[in-house]
């Protein structure tokens, strides 16, 4: 599940502007994105995940997503960090 790979990730980059970034960067190995999320947030995200090759993996919930990272508020993406 990819809540656990969250849970489990050393580093993260929460948000999807960040995450972004990340996956610009070339320092982001993989993207978790919430199914609830708006896709107008969302899309920019797993268009460069895309673009560079990276896995985009998919959670049903933005508050789940949010908690697995260690925040008190939903979020619509995660990058994990190499």
């Amino acid at each position: 599940m990819s809540y656990e790979k969250v849970l489990q990730a050393r580093k993260l980059l929460i948000g999807t502007k960040q995450a972004v970034r990340a996956l610009e960067d070339g320092t982001a190995s993989e993207l978790v994105v919430a199914s609830d999320a708006d896709p107008e947030l969302t899309d920019a995200a797993v268009e460069a995940a895309k673009r560079h090759g990276i896995p985009v993996l998919r959670v049903d919930s933005m508050k789940k997503l949010g908690k697995a990272s260690g925040i008190k508020v939903g979020t619509s993406a995660v990058a994990i960090i190499r």
